[in-house]
Parts: structure tokens; C-alpha cells; sequence
């Protein structure tokens, strides 16, 4: 019986470079439908078990797309894992080439781990695409008022005006983002978004960004849900050396809106209000106490989706 094979995939914006395996010869493909269509047939002819794509900022995505419809298992990881793995087999060069063949041999590493369905998952549909299309664009709109803001109370007269000016037209399409993405969750995801928000501190934003960056709501345990958002301390421990705790990696667009919401959460919700006073008053620093009202309202939130049931105070707060 014939040894299971694994692709990599290094992708360009115009180029695809396949390597079937860690020592094959790499073949060159168009970055086009015609081009993912050769791909998908060569894979299949060899019986490919796992196909490794490293994220290059959208350029990847047709292709993962024309694979996954294929049949074949595809797993997109992040171009720093891609590059701390090819440091640990050795590989200090970079080039396209390079980059296809040490896919292809993580794609045998993911393979055989027992985790392996964490990084071979659908990706997501048009409607899917087009949610977290608007709210990375909120995000982006933030971003620029908030720095104009603050350009703005630094500024000369002589350039206030222009400033004023391009803050009223980042709050008109904030505004205009802002509608798009409650028409969009109105008619695609109300259930869900009404059983998040009858949790006191979540709110439209928060809900748009869980639901756009964080599909695998209430289908994980606590632990796996903190961890995949980045929530969970990790322990820094060396020998007699014990490190603090932190948190870190994850989704980080979904860590920022649960930071509000469980900001929020910390006034107006009389759950995580009382959880986050009871740590403070154990001397728990106010930063850590919040991180941990965050993991809470995330597990909360995960147990809602799961089981279908709003907010019940008496059994959270149990």
C-alpha cells in the first residue's frame, strides 16, 4: 500500500509554486481559476492526503476554496508558524521553492496530529466572507477616526479644517458600515445574534465581530474556546524558573471586542460585575481581573450558543 503524499503550497499574487512532498521537484502554476483547476487534478492523481497553504493576504483563498470543492483536505496556516517551523528543520533560506517543500512537510506533521481537525476546517461561504469583509472594514474605519482624532488636537488652524473634514467623512461611512452590517446580520444570523446580546455588555459590535470572526462558537469546550481566542494563561516555566501567566496568539480582532464587552460587562452585568469585584477584593491586579471577566463572558457566551438557551442569571451566576 502506497505511503499517504502531502502538498505544499507556497502562493503569490500571480504564481503557485506545488511541491508533492519535502525532496519533490516544485512545479510552477498561474495564480487563476485555469491554474487552481490543474492543481486540484494533480493533487487527486496523487492521492494527496493534506495540502498546506500559507495565508498571503487573500491571495490564497480562490485556491483553497477550488481545493476544498475538490474533495481535498486543506488546512491555511499562519506565515509565521510556516516560518518558526522551517527555522526548526533547518531551513535559514528563503525562497518560493524553499517555502513549498517545508509546507508539505508540515502538512505530514499536521496529519499525524491528534489535534489534526483544528487546522484542516471549511472555510467560509460568500455570506461568511462578505460579514467579516464589513467588519474588518469597521475596524479600519475606527482606526482612521482615531487617529484623526487625535491628530486633531494637536494640530495647527491652518490644518484643522481639513481634519474636520475627514472625520465627518469617516463617521458618514462608519455610519454607512455600520447599517450594512445590521441588514447583513438581520437577515442572515438574527437567532444568534439576539441569543448573544441578551447577555448584558454585548452589544451590535461585539455581537457582528463573534459571529464574523469566531464560527466555532459553541461547538468547542471552555478551554479549547479561550484558547483559540487567546484568552488562556499560558505557563512561561523553565526548570526552577517560574514565568508569569500571560495570554497571547489567538484571534485578536475577537480579544478586542470581548475586552469592551466585558468592560461594559463590569458596570451593567450583574454576573461579571460581582465575579470582578470579588477578584479585586482578593488583590488581584485590575488588568488580570479583567482578563479573567473576559474568559468568563466567553464561556458564558460559548455555553449560550451551545445549548440554544438566552442568558439566564441565576444559572451563570451559580
Amino acid at each position: 500500500m502506497a505511503e499517504p503524499r502531502y502538498a505544499g503550497v507556497d502562493v503569490a499574487k500571480d504564481t503557485v509554486e506545488l511541491a508533492l512532498g519535502p525532496s519533490a521537484s516544485v512545479e510552477r502554476f498561474a495564480n487563476e481559476p485555469s491554474g487552481h483547476e490543474a492543481i486540484a487534478k494533480r493533487l487527486l492523481e496523487h492521492k494527496v492526503a493534506l495540502v498546506v497553504l500559507e495565508a498571503s493576504g487573500g491571495y490564497e483563498f480562490a485556491l483553497a476554496c477550488a481545493l476544498q470543492a475538490a474533495g481535498l483536505a486543506v488546512a491555511v496556516i499562519n506565515p509565521r508558524q510556516a516560518r518558526d517551523f522551517a527555522k526548526a528543520m533547518g531551513y535559514l533560506a528563503k525562497t518560493d521553492a524553499i517555502d513549498a517543500r517545508v509546507l508539505a512537510q508540515l502538512a505530514q506533521v499536521i496529519d499525524a496530529h491528534p489535534n489534526r481537525e483544528r487546522f484542516v476546517k471549511v472555510l467560509a461561504d460568500a455570506e461568511q466572507q462578505r460579514l467579516q469583509a464589513l467588519v474588518l472594514r469597521r475596524t479600519q474605519l475606527i482606526s482612521m477616526l482615531t487617529a484623526e482624532r487625535q491628530r486633531l488636537a494637536t494640530s495647527h488652524a491652518a490644518a484643522r479644517k481639513s481634519i474636520e473634514k475627514l472625520i465627518a467623512a469617516i463617521r458618514k461611512q462608519l455610519e454607512e458600515i455600520e447599517a450594512q452590517l445590521a441588514a447583513h446580520i438581520e437577515r442572515h444570523h438574527a437567532d444568534l445574534a439576539a441569543l448573544l446580546q441578551s447577555a448584558g455588555g454585548v452589544g451590535p459590535a461585539t455581537t457582528a465581530v463573534l459571529i464574523a470572526g469566531l464560527p466555532e462558537l459553541g461547538t468547542l469546550d471552555r478551554r479549547q474556546i479561550a484558547a483559540l481566542v487567546g484568552v488562556a494563561p499560558f505557563n512561561r516555566d523553565s526548570g526552577k524558573m517560574r514565568g508569569k501567566r500571560m495570554i497571547g496568539g489567538g484571534r485578536e480582532q475577537v480579544r478586542r471586542a470581548l475586552y469592551m464587552a466585558a468592560l461594559v460587562a463590569t458596570r451593567f452585568n450583574p454576573v461579571i460585575r460581582c465575579f470582578y469585584q470579588r477578584l479585586l477584593d482578593a488583590g488581584k491586579p485590575k488588568k488580570l481581573a479583567l482578563v479573567a471577566c473576559m474568559r468568563k463572558l466567553l464561556t458564558i457566551l460559548n455555553a449560550m450558543v451551545r445549548s440554544g438557551n438566552p442568558w439566564d442569571q441565576s444559572l451563570h451566576a451559580a
